[in-house]
């Protein structure tokens, strides 16, 4: 792969990044403006049941723990899934760099000229630079799709409530 298909494909994976964290952030508002919704109907549901206890929706107030502990509980089950997955992704890599790491120092170490010491040194770095870059935009873009995953229970229930409430 040339240099230019490294960029684009840099490029490409940037752009999807940036659409992933757009998405996210389009959908946290409107995951907020949903839970203001809720939270006004729902303090009028509990006016109305103070008010005059007989007209208490007994219903509705049930709802607003369970939803709350399944949606967060959803959310926090993605999470955990995200991390685990990049404490895999990140341990398989730290073990690859120690063996490359171990390598380099076997090159370096079996030098003839101290000139091909700094070439072997040289390579190296180039190499672990290359690589941490990539492992780097592949970490952002695990974390944007992990906030997504999190989110989405959150926003699920949120918007159904407020959609729900509105009639």
């Amino acid at each position: 792969m040339t240099q230019f298909d490294k960029a684009l494909k840099t490029g490409r994976r940037l752009t999807r990044q940036a659409t992933t964290a757009a998405n996210a952030a389009l959908s946290g508002g409107e995951m907020l403006q949903a839970a203001g919704d809720v939270i006004n109907a729902r303090l009028g549901i509990m006016a109305a049941g103070l008010a005059d206890p007989r007209k208490v929706d007994l219903t509705e107030m049930s709802l607003m723990s369970t939803e709350k502990v399944e949606a967060l509980s959803a959310s926090a089950s993605a999470m955990a899934k995200t991390f685990g997955d990049i404490s895999g992704r990140v341990g398989s890599s730290a073990l690859t760099e120690a063996g490359l790491a171990s390598k380099a120092a076997a090159s370096i170490a079996s030098a003839s000229t101290p000139a091909a010491a700094l070439q072997a040194q040289y390579s190296y770095a180039v190499g672990w630079w290359s690589r941490v870059a990539g492992q780097m935009l592949t970490l952002n873009s695990e974390l944007l799709k992990g906030q997504a995953d999190a989110l989405r229970p959150i926003h699920r229930t949120a918007v159904a409530n407020a959609k729900r409430l509105k009639k």
